[in-house]
């Protein structure tokens, strides 16, 4: 009697077997990933949020649950946790994927300012996270403005046109050369404010490309907004971390920081080269949130 009294107590102690998935489940899955799709939503400020975040954590089959309904609308999980929230990102096949061409043609009716459109957010991504240990760092915060964004461009611009000089290349492309040196060459041709008498920032200047990428990095939670000087200044939040890390390096950054960029953190850069230039390789994840 003793010891079925012992196995009895035993059994009942030993972990139950995991229930099955009920509907209830799999909407909170879903409650979850779309909480993620809500860039702007802080977790801290909402409670069924915050409560869903430390279920995924401490319940593998509901995490599994949610990551499976993520996959099925073509997301990527980068990150569950508190800073970050439910940090998705969309596969190329999404519905949710954002193509470089469509925000383009969205932003400006010139079709060829697709090129300068993407070397706006390259410049973004490059000035917000100069060095590889800033952007492995989960508490590092970049800082761009939109004029210091532009004045990077154009030092790379200056920076080409020497060496292609020096080299004995073309330094002159046609404007509709594929490639993003052509694409800094056009950069350096196109007015940084427009040509109004009162220098506002016209959509197709430079200054007003780079405002639209910010302003579409900050509606997608990858920015915030600090201040109005130099043209607007931004700060970086976790999630556009995640997305730069995990975006695939491009050869475009690469070439960007070969260039040699000082590391800053005041929204400006140089691009003057420096003594040891050893830290500045690209980062092995760095790129734009856009599919080609």
């Amino acid at each position: 009697m003793t010891e079925h009294v012992e196995w009895s107590e035993a059994e009942a102690t030993a972990a139950p077997a995991h229930a099955p998935v009920t509907p209830a489940d799999a909407a909170d899955a879903a409650r979850l990933v779309a909480f993620g799709l809500q860039p702007k939503l802080q977790p801290a400020r909402d409670q069924e949020y915050t409560e869903l975040l430390r279920r995924y954590r401490e319940d593998p089959p509901f995490a599994r649950l949610a990551d499976a309904v993520a996959a099925g609308l073509g997301l990527v999980v980068l990150e569950v946790s508190p800073r970050a929230g439910m940090a998705v990102t969309a596969a190329e096949d999404s519905v949710f994927a954002v193509r470089m061409g469509d925000y383009a043609r969205r932003a400006s009716a010139d079709s060829g300012d697709r090129f300068l459109h993407g070397l706006a957010h390259l410049a973004v991504a490059a000035l917000a996270f100069p060095r590889p240990e800033d952007l492995a760092d989960d508490g590092y915060i970049g800082r761009v403005s939109v004029n210091g964004v532009d004045a990077f461009v154009r030092q790379a611009c200056r920076r080409l046109e020497e060496r292609a000089g020096d080299q004995g290349e073309n330094t002159d492309p046609a404007t509709d050369a594929p490639g993003l040196e052509a694409a800094w060459r056009i950069w350096a041709r196109r007015s940084s404010t427009g040509a109004t008498k009162d220098a506002r920032r016209l959509a197709g200047s430079t200054t007003g490309i780079v405002g639209k990428a910010a302003a579409f990095l900050t509606d997608s939670g990858f920015l915030q907004r600090t201040g109005d000087d130099a043209g607007g200044t931004y700060r970086t939040t976790a999630r556009y971390q995640l997305q730069v890390r995990d975006m695939a390096g491009s050869a475009a950054m690469a070439e960007l920081l070969e260039l040699g960029v000082v590391p800053v953190t005041d929204g400006t850069a140089t691009l003057m080269p420096t003594e040891d230039t050893d830290d500045l390789e690209l980062a092995a994840e760095a790129g734009l949130p856009f599919h080609s």
